[in-house]
């Protein structure tokens, strides 16, 4: 199993960033934390590194059915979407959204697997909105 959906765009780093939290946005997904990992590892650690962005999407009514089934799911939670530059092509933008199936798998609850299945099909759509898949 792919522990990620993806997508790879010609664009601006920033035009992939709004398209990607617009496309979230259409699918019921708010973005709760946001982690420049540029930023913060220039600033913490004197490295440079491509553009990074962690964006963590949590799609309420989704998010409580998990928490209400699993009380620990919590900590799997929010769903993680990097937009990220590739760093072998640069006019190239990845959008990696974390696969929710992975829920199902690290906790063994199957219970969860129909709040996966929704949250896949949500996370799927927006990366898909984003342009042609490259893995």
């Amino acid at each position: 199993m792919s522990i990620a959906i993806s997508t790879s765009l010609q664009s601006t780093f920033a035009d992939a960033v709004a398209r990607t939290r617009d496309a979230l946005a259409a699918q019921g997904f708010g973005v709760l934390t946001e982690i420049d990992m540029k930023a913060t590892l220039k600033a913490k650690l004197g490295q440079d590194m491509e553009n990074y962005l962690i964006l963590g999407a949590c799609n309420p009514p989704l998010a409580h059915r998990a928490v209400d089934i699993d009380r620990q799911i919590g900590l799997l939670l929010p769903c993680n979407v990097v937009v990220r530059s590739d760093p072998a092509d640069d006019s190239r933008v990845l959008v990696e959204a974390m696969n929710p199936q992975l829920l199902v798998q690290v906790t063994g609850e199957s219970a969860l697997q129909e709040v996966a299945d929704a949250v896949t099909t949500k996370l799927r759509a927006a990366i898909e909105a984003l342009g042609p898949a490259s893995a």
